[in-house]
C-alpha cells in the first residue's frame, strides 16, 4: 500500500478489531510517518449515528474551539468576512460563533443541522469564505489529499483539529484516538505528514505540535498560533475581541417576528 499524502511505501504496522467485529490492518508510510487503515469498508455501519455516542467531550471542545476560532479571526484575520464550518454536526460551533458576532454557516452532507438552521453554506451567499473550520473531520478522511484539494475549493485557508499520532506510534488497542469502539477514525498524521500536505501546495503550515493546526496562504507568525491554541490564552483574550453578538438578528431574520429595543436588552 502506498501513502495518501506523500506517496511512499506504506508498510503493514498493526492489525486490531473495530466496532467489537471486523479485524482490520494499519499501515505507517515509511516517509512521513502517516498512519491509515485498510480500505475501510465498514464505514457505512460507522457512520448510522453521525455523532459516536461516546463522545462525551463534544460540548467542551466546542467551547474551547469558540474561544479559539474567536481570538485568531480578531488578531489574524478579517473578522468582518465570512466564515464555514465543514463537517459542522448539529450546528453548535456555528450557533456559538455567531453568538460571538462572527459571520458562520455550517457545511455537512451527513448530519442533521439542529442549532444554526438557516444558516448553512447554501445561505451564505458565497462560496469562498475567509476562512474554513475543520474541527475533528481530518481523522475521518479516506483520502487527505483528495479532501484538502476540495477544502481549498471553498477557502485559502484551513483552521483545522485532529490529534498528532506519536513519532514512535503506539499501536491501535494501546491510544484512545485509534476510536474502535466506533471505527470512524482512519487517518493519523505526524506533524510531517502534515507539513507535506501544506507544501505540497506551496501553502503555510503552522501547528501547536498536538491538536490545532492552520494551512494557509497567509503568513502568520507560527509563535502567536501556538499561544492562541492554549485553552486558557485564548479564553482570555477573546474576551477583547467585541462584536454584535448575531442571536437577535438571527432570531429576528428565522421568525421573521422583530424585537423592540426592551426585550433585546433582556435577552
Amino acid at each position: 500500500m502506498n501513502c495518501k499524502i506523500c506517496g511512499h511505501p506504506a508498510d503493514f504496522f498493526s492489525s486490531t478489531k473495530i466496532l467489537q467485529k471486523y479485524s482490520i490492518k494499519y499501515y505507517r508510510c515509511s516517509y512521513c510517518g502517516f498512519v491509515q487503515t485498510e480500505y475501510p469498508y465498514w464505514l457505512e455501519e460507522a457512520y448510522s449515528r453521525p455523532i459516536n455516542i461516546s463522545d462525551t467531550g463534544i460540548m467542551a471542545r466546542n467551547i474551547q474551539n469558540t474561544h479559539f476560532a474567536s481570538a485568531l479571526l480578531g488578531f489574524c484575520f478579517n473578522s468582518d468576512g465570512k466564515f464555514v464550518d465543514y463537517g459542522g454536526g448539529y450546528g453548535i460551533f456555528v450557533r456559538m460563533m455567531r453568538d460571538q458576532g462572527f459571520d458562520f454557516y455550517r457545511d455537512d452532507k451527513y448530519c442533521a443541522n439542529l442549532f444554526a438552521n438557516g444558516f448553512d453554506s447554501s445561505d451564505s451567499g458565497t462560496d469562498f469564505f475567509d476562512l474554513l473550520t475543520a474541527f475533528e473531520v481530518f481523522e475521518h478522511f479516506v483520502d487527505p489529499s483528495e479532501e484538502l484539494e476540495k477544502l481549498l475549493t471553498k477557502s485559502d485557508s484551513i483552521l483545522f483539529s485532529t490529534t498528532i499520532i506519536p513519532d514512535d506510534p503506539p499501536k491501535p488497542t494501546e491510544w484512545w484516538y485509534y476510536g474502535l469502539e466506533h471505527g470512524q477514525h482512519i487517518s493519523f498524521y505526524t506533524v510531517k505528514s502534515l507539513k507535506t500536505l501544506a507544501a505540497q501546495r506551496r501553502l503555510n503550515f503552522l501547528t501547536n505540535y498536538n491538536n490545532k493546526h492552520l494551512i494557509t496562504s497567509r503568513k502568520l507568525p507560527h509563535w502567536f498560533f501556538k499561544l492562541l491554541s492554549k485553552n486558557v490564552i485564548s479564553k482570555n483574550l477573546s474576551i477583547f475581541i467585541r462584536r454584535k453578538s448575531f442571536t437577535i438578528h438571527d432570531y429576528e431574520k428565522i421568525s421573521g417576528r422583530y424585537l423592540n429595543s426592551e426585550t433585546k436588552l433582556r435577552i
